[in-house]
């Protein structure tokens, strides 16, 4: 790890899914910025069967909530939050790849950041349209750290994160597996901790099957045209 202390930017597609995915790397790194793509409530009133497992009459009321228990949960990790207006697909008007990685290009830029963590866009489609946007900044911000994260609710699933790899590896970007250096915070103990009552914040979210304390997995990201003999700007939260 370089000198200068890392700036992280983690992009989140829904509330939760960055303290999910990155609860104790955001306990190791205060002033984090969190930003959340599908932040928005639809314009019209509807109930989806989603919202309605969850309790809640309307999106409107779920958006409500769910910014609440993000706004608890970010506060313990001193996080900064970043908010997208899109809806997620449930509400049927997900933003165009185009209108996605712009919005993502000019958050990254409004931010202070010099190291991204992604999703490796892992459990459904709104994770994946996030991905293929990260994907396609990417290379143009090759001066930057990037980093992918594995989503809470895949781990379980075996091989997941490496077939991800594996299309990364076709798209012109090396995944190396990556342990955040965290020796100069807090102890594991007081991490896992610390990530244990934010993730209760989201009461909406959790599901008796889910388990988001599981160890949490990172790759470093480099774009491979770069790699050989490439001297890359930013600083990396991790040592491989």
């Amino acid at each position: 790890m370089s000198e200068t202390h890392p700036r992280l930017l983690i992009l989140s597609p829904h509330f939760g899914d960055a303290v999910f995915g990155c609860g104790t790397l955001l306990a190791a790194y205060p002033d984090t910025a969190v930003c959340t793509v599908f932040a928005a409530a639809p314009a019209y009133e509807v109930r989806t069967d989603a919202d309605a497992r969850s309790g809640f009459d309307n999106a409107q009321q779920a958006l409500r909530a769910r910014r609440l228990e993000d706004d608890a949960a970010l506060a313990m990790f001193d996080a900064t939050p970043i908010r997208l207006p899109f809806c997620d697909r449930q509400y049927l008007d997900p933003p165009s790849l185009g209108t996605l990685t712009a919005a993502l290009e000019e958050a990254i830029y409004g931010s202070t950041a010099n190291t991204l963590l992604m999703p490796l866009g892992l459990p459904d489609a709104d994770h994946a349209l996030v991905y293929d946007a990260c994907c396609e900044l990417l290379p143009r911000l090759a001066h930057l750290a990037w980093f992918g994260y594995e989503e809470t609710f895949c781990r379980a699933r075996a091989g997941l994160g490496e077939t991800r790899v594996a299309d990364l590896a076709r798209r012109g970007i090396a995944a190396t597996p990556a342990r955040p250096d965290m020796r100069h915070t807090l102890d594991p103990a007081r991490r896992v901790l610390v990530k244990r009552h934010a993730v209760r914040r989201y009461a909406s979210r959790l599901r008796g099957d889910d388990d988001p304390l599981a160890p949490e997995r990172y790759w470093r990201l480099d774009a491979i045209a770069r790699k050989a003999g490439a001297t890359r700007g930013g600083n990396a939260p991790a040592r491989r």
